[in-house]
């Protein structure tokens, strides 16, 4: 029997937990409970295998050492210590400025305008009007006392990819920290965030049908030596001193599994994603919606940023509640809705940003009837 709700189309905000990696969670959960800090005995002995598997199973996913895995609640957190964990070396070493981009997540840009506070400068890289930035120009902000660039992979509004190898491989070797926000991407566009000149990676458990609560951030080596990042809390050793507190072994021996899988799955989720997108597009073009993003410079297959010419976000989504459960913006700043920064970043004009919505799907999503969509928001629009 159909589930009576409406079909989910906001995977961008969150995923389901994979029924294999849910078995796992509960497992820990319920049945091997010890904690990986106890080293006295076999139940502390086993936790801290599962945390082992699983920093061992992701990192062969980023081509990167196990021990270069730093378990976190999730990207905002891992968003957080690569931003302000840098920031007592950067005033050392008298490197106070930072390059991001405008169109990052609040959990980017909110440690930035800390930092802007206690006296660093902060250049943001606007987007074209498509949503993507410019390689040449995240680097031509680069200077002699630059410590970070932080750009995003993917934009978890319009799913535009951006630049991040070309920004890599224009960075000297010894120049400033590069950071990428995965939490749209790892799991769908893994290969381009093996690239040995990304140092930090922020990747979020519950993006990628893992459980929600987990994330890490992936800290690489520079010439064998660690990088010099300072735990944003004090309390204990684990994570390499970075990230102190009991390992929630359930929830990062899912993530680990959900990143295997999605490794293991990559190609044929991607392929269902694409022809979603496909089937999309073509039920909506009577409507003649515009999308954001360019196809041609790389969007993720699986979020599709679309206003509807004469109708607001407000009124779609009320429309559509019975058959489709969509955004009309970040689920991290929706308590408080304010017109997106990303779409504003861009240059739209009010009424095409105040119009916009998010539609975001997974593999396993069921077919749409894009037919009663279109049909409603056709009589919407009358």
């Amino acid at each position: 029997m159909r589930d009576a709700r409406p079909i989910y189309l906001d995977c961008a905000a969150t995923t389901a937990t994979d029924p294999r990696v849910a078995e796992v969670v509960m497992r820990l959960f319920v049945e091997e409970f010890g904690n990986a800090g106890s080293r006295t005995h076999t139940y502390g002995a086993a936790a801290q295998g599962e945390v082992n598997i699983a920093r061992q199973r992701i990192g062969v996913t980023l081509g990167v050492d196990p021990e270069e895995v730093i378990f976190t609640s999730g990207a905002t957190e891992s968003d957080n210590l690569a931003i302000l964990g840098l920031a007592a070396f950067g005033t050392a070493e008298a490197r106070r400025h930072i390059v991001s981009t405008a169109i990052e997540h609040k959990a980017v840009l909110e440690p930035l305008a800390r930092l802007t506070d206690e006296g660093f400068e902060v250049t943001l890289v606007r987007p074209d009007r498509a949503g993507h930035v410019s390689a040449d120009e995240v680097l031509a902000a680069v200077r002699r006392d630059t410590l970070l660039v932080s750009v995003m992979h993917a934009n978890n509004e319009t799913g535009a990819l951006q630049p991040i190898a070309a920004i890599a491989d224009g960075l000297a070797a010894d120049g400033p920290f590069l950071h990428v926000d995965a939490a749209q991407t790892y799991g769908r566009e893994t290969p381009a965030l093996r690239h040995t000149r990304i140092d930090l990676v922020s990747i979020s458990g519950h993006k990628v049908f893992g459980p929600k609560g987990v994330g890490a951030l992936i800290v690489r080596r520079r010439g064998g030596r660690r990088l010099p990042l300072r735990p944003l809390m004090v309390g204990g050793g684990q994570e390499r001193g970075l990230r102190p507190g009991t390992h929630p072994v359930p929830l990062i021996a899912g993530l680990g599994l959900a990143a295997e899988l999605a490794e293991t799955e990559r190609e044929a989720r991607a392929r269902a994603c694409a022809r979603f997108r496909s089937a999309a597009l073509d039920a909506l073009a009577p409507l003649a919606p515009v999308i954001h993003g360019d196809h041609d410079r790389g969007v993720l297959p699986n979020i599709l940023s679309v206003a509807i010419p004469g109708l607001d976000s407000e009124a779609v989504m009320v429309a559509l509640k019975e058959l489709v459960a969509v955004s009309n913006g970040s689920a991290c700043t929706s308590a408080r809705y304010e017109p997106s920064h990303v779409l504003a970043a861009m240059g739209l004009p009010e009424d095409e940003i105040d119009g916009t919505v998010r539609l975001s799907w997974s593999h396993t999503t069921p077919t749409v009837p894009w037919d009663k969509i279109v049909a409603t928001l056709s009589d919407l629009r009358l």
